[in-house]
């Protein structure tokens, strides 16, 4: 029954207000008027007092605070909600929660989560079956308690791909014929084939109501290279007016250290559901990218992986005839090699030799006619993506090659005879270069005006020649020209690879021009047929929240599925490898497009905001008690009483203005110094704090069972208000939004790390930009610790102490297994000496740990021992886990023992106890 903003859940027990009125008349009548009868006697007890004194009448006001109470009992067991959610009574039977878990919810993840357990707390109340499903890993819904559901929720995941029509169809026959049952649909908002047969089987079972973001989905498209640049395109579900977002370039610096390498701004226009940008790199650092991930987004959609497509070109130099020893600077490919080694990998030999190494270019320099089984060998690796790159010279401008009618390996049509400028027998001056057109790969270079042209071969004029001209004389002779042939493309240079007929070798714009072309041979997209026969083995996949996780536990997949076949358990997105190619199989493909969901009419569609059901019985109950207490102090007074019960009364409130704090602070002393206690900081953020106890439990569970330290309970702790000295560890979780401490919670921490503690900084992102400020958790890290009085870090050496203070580790994995562990450096004088196995890095406990591997998750445990949250997939992510907690056994250790273990004294000793 609901009443405005107020329902009740037994509003039977309601009729029991009807004794109200009964009540009052009972408590009128009893005890029953005396009789007044006048009795002259009386006046000799005038003056006298009585100490106790009896009321003949109850008063007004006592009756009503006592029906008050009695009405506050009756309402608060009617089971009284604030804000009800308005339920028919046909939708008290089983209820069907059914989320799209697709790559898409991840970004929204903990608020789809958040909605979840407030469904379950109205089921659990209305006491409907619950069951729990997941269309991209169709499995028959399974009805239980809604409590039951809820301690499950934690290992509820996304996954990385979109729930094909052959899922939801999977998913259709699951159901039973017949049954009856209401569908909460969580939607991920995108628009998807065979979604309407799925909504329609699931109205044949009951009423469906939809749940989904407001927000629009923002996705990457796979990259590409266009022109030498590298071509970032990022799509958003619908048009949302203005918007921008920083795409991030991630890759491994010169030590392999995964950083962000470059930003890249995009920007949607109000009506745009898609925006490209370009992103013009360095060959070296381009080689060196490994993925690009839309900044803020935690999904993989958000991530775009790169794969051959950016990698070294190979570039194979044929030329038709070297200069003889000693006139290096003569040669045709002198300085076509000094151009290209730095970003291009070179072969050298003829073109039998080179061909069956299927490089990505090949440069003739100078060489005319070619026999009929290169020219058919050398067309066919064109025409099946390579670009053949020439350049003009004496032989070919005196051969007949393309002259009458185009060759196939020629650009153009080229004139009898070439062009002189600038000498004795010519009547022009050396020409310079026109700047180049925005059609041109080479646009956006800059031209230099020392480049002179004193000869070159001329294209004769065709129809076709304005389009297949990519640069310029500054009279509009063509100078390079370019045609498509099948999937490749021959490029024509009009002038010599060396300087013998222009100074374009000698600038640095010949080796911009050279590395546009190489990169623009970048590998097409293979088709089916391009991979038929060939198997692919998984080495890095993607989960729904876009981190990258070792595929070595999953199944190869044939080359025909990994170009067309849609992801899902058994094709994953990831990076896939086959002999020495790498291909990398994203969430969206070129050609796909983000559409978002559209809903008949007659779908309740709702946002993930839910108003929370508030159960107002307790309040009631308590404000009955308290009526019931005015009702005791009241008859008391009445009666003469009440000065009796003062004294209690005023110790009562002695007791309670003690203050609490005091003894609360009392309590925690005790509680922290009884036994060994592990803590944590408080955040802010309930979801990371309850993370992070959860973790340090797992971790003091282990503790206790593999080692002789048995730690108590671990504490959460408030910076500002609660005495750090009591821990020996404090892990510290980094969120982007935690409030910066006061500067006396900072003197407190100084202090705490002067005298012996320690602080494991915990980024959680796994250190997808190093040690550094290119992610929010890295920057918010800097932030925070910038006050610290923290020495110098270094990454973990082999020979710490941290490595061997328990167990042998070389790695520190948590639910992330990034490498990059920052401990305190190692004295600039510290020397290895004969006969330790390692150094004396240093006398104390590093103060402070710096890493991004989000132990605490991999450590969480609930109260029966159980993991809470999963890391990694099979065999490989338990063996992760595993030495997580390996890692934690041996960071406590550590801070409890110091260097012991690095203290070789002992050694002799020990052997001996050991009989050696």
């Amino acid at each position: 029954m609901t009443l405005g903003p107020i329902a009740f859940t037994a509003p039977w027990l309601l009729t029991a207000l009807i004794a109200l009125p009964i009540l009052w008349l009972l408590l009128r009548a009893i005890p029953p008027a005396p009789v007044r009868k006048f009795f002259p006697g009386v006046v000799l007890l005038l003056g006298l007092r009585d100490d106790d004194s009896v009321s003949d009448r109850t008063p007004w006001w006592l009756l009503l605070l006592r029906m008050a109470a009695v009405a506050a009992v009756i309402l608060g067991l009617a089971g009284p909600v604030l804000n009800p959610e308005e339920r028919r009574a046909a939708d008290r039977g089983p209820l069907l929660i059914l989320l799209d878990a697709s790559w898409a919810s991840a970004d929204s993840w903990t608020a789809r989560l958040d909605m979840v357990s407030k469904l379950l707390n109205e089921a659990g109340r209305d006491g409907r079956p619950v069951a729990i499903s997941r269309l991209t890993q169709p499995e028959p819904p399974l009805f239980q308690s809604a409590a039951a559901w809820q301690s499950r929720l934690a290992g509820l995941t996304p996954n990385p791909w979109s729930p094909t029509p052959a899922m939801q169809g999977a998913f259709v026959a699951l159901l039973e014929d017949g049954a009856r049952f209401e569908t909460l649909w969580m939607s991920d908002g995108l628009d998807r084939v065979g979604r309407d047969d799925l909504l329609a089987a699931l109205e044949r079972h009951g009423r469906v109501s939809v749940f989904q973001a407001p927000a629009a989905v923002l996705a990457l498209a796979p990259v590409t290279i266009e022109d030498g640049a590298v071509q970032v395109t990022a799509l958003r579900s619908r048009s949302t007016g203005p918007q921008d977002i920083l795409v991030q370039a991630h890759g491994r610096d010169p030590t392999g250290t995964e950083r962000v390498l470059a930003d890249l701004p995009l920007s949607f226009a109000a009506d745009e559901d898609g925006t490209t940008g370009t992103l013009n790199l360095p060959a070296e650092l381009r080689g060196r990218l490994t993925r690009f991930r839309i900044a803020g987004q935690d999904s993989a959609g958000g991530l775009a992986l790169t794969d051959d497509s950016l990698r070294r070109r190979e570039v194979a130099l044929v030329a038709g005839l070297e200069n003889r020893e000693g006139l290096e600077l003569l040669s045709p490919l002198h300085y076509l090699r000094r151009a290209l080694a730095p970003s291009a990998d070179l072969l050298e030999g003829t073109l039998s030799d080179v061909l069956p190494a299927n490089p990505d270019v090949v440069v003739l320099a100078d060489i005319a006619q070619l026999t009929a089984a290169e020219e058919t060998a050398l067309s066919e690796w064109t025409e099946k993506g390579g670009l053949l790159l020439r350049f003009a010279g004496p032989r070919l401008a005196a051969s007949e090659i393309s002259r009458r009618e185009e060759h196939p390996l020629m650009p153009v049509r080229l004139r009898v005879g070439g062009r002189s400028v600038g000498g004795a027998m010519s009547w022009g001056a050396p020409k310079t270069l026109a700047p180049f057109e925005k059609d041109s790969p080479f646009f956006g270079l800059p031209v230099p005006d020392e480049v002179r042209v004193t000869a070159q071969v001329m294209a004769q004029p065709d129809p076709t020649l304005a389009e297949r001209v990519i640069a310029t004389l500054s009279d509009g002779t063509p100078l390079v020209t370019r045609k498509k042939l099948g999937q490749g493309q021959v490029v024509l240079f009009h002038v010599t690879a060396n300087a013998e007929w222009s100074s374009l070798p000698l600038s640095g714009l010949f080796v911009s021009m050279l590395e546009r072309l190489s990169v623009s041979s970048a590998i097409a997209v293979p088709s089916a047929e391009d991979l038929a026969g060939t198997t692919w083995h998984p080495v890095r996949v993607l989960d729904g929240f876009g981190t990258l996780k070792s595929g070595d536990d999953l199944p190869g997949v044939s080359g025909e599925d990994l170009a067309e076949a849609a992801l899902g358990p058994m094709l994953q997105p990831g990076l896939y490898t086959s002999e020495e190619r790498q291909i990398a199989r994203n969430v969206l493909s070129p050609d796909d497009r983000l559409a978002p969901a559209a809903w008949p009419v007659r779908i309740t569609v709702s946002g993930l905001e839910k108003a929370q059901e508030t159960p107002l019985g307790g309040w009631l109950l308590a404000l009955a008690l308290g009526l019931m207490t005015l009702d005791i102090l009241a008859a008391l007074a009445l009666t003469g009483r009440l000065a009796g019960a003062r004294t209690a009364v005023i110790a009562c409130a002695a007791l309670l203005t003690i203050p609490t704090e005091n003894r609360a602070d009392d309590i925690t002393a005790v509680e922290a110094t009884a036994e060994v206690v592990l803590a944590h900081v408080l955040t802010g953020n309930k979801q990371v704090d309850d993370t992070a106890h959860s973790g340090l439990f797992g971790l003091s569970e282990t503790l206790f069972f593999r080692t002789s330290v048995e730690p108590a309970e671990p504490m959460s702790v408030d910076l500002e208000r609660d005495e750090l000295a009591f821990f020996p560890l404090l892990y510290w979780p980094v969120t982007p939004d935690q409030k910066r401490p006061s500067d006396a919670a900072y003197e407190k921490l100084n202090r705490y790390l002067r005298s012996g503690g320690m602080i494991l900084f915990d980024t959680r992102d796994g250190d997808v930009a190093g040690f550094g400020t290119a992610s929010p958790n890295g920057r918010k890290l800097q932030q925070l610790a910038a006050p610290l009085d923290i020495p110098a870090l270094e990454p973990v050496p082999s020979d710490h102490v941290l490595t061997r203070a328990f167990y042998l580790l070389q790695d520190f994995p948590g639910r992330h297994t990034s490498r990059d562990v920052w401990v305190e450096a190692a004295p600039a004088d510290s020397e290895k000496i004969e006969g330790m196995p390692f150094r004396n890095l240093n006398d104390n406990v590093t103060p402070v740990i710096v890493g991004g591997n989000d132990w605490a998750a991999a450590w969480a445990m609930d109260q029966r021992g159980q993991p809470i949250f999963p890391v990694g997939r099979g065999l490989a992510g338990e063996r992760q886990r595993e030495l997580a907690y390996r890692f934690g056994v041996n960071l406590v250790m550590h801070v409890l023992t110091g260097n012991y273990k690095s203290d070789q004294v002992h050694v002799p000793a020990l052997l001996e106890r050991l009989g050696q």
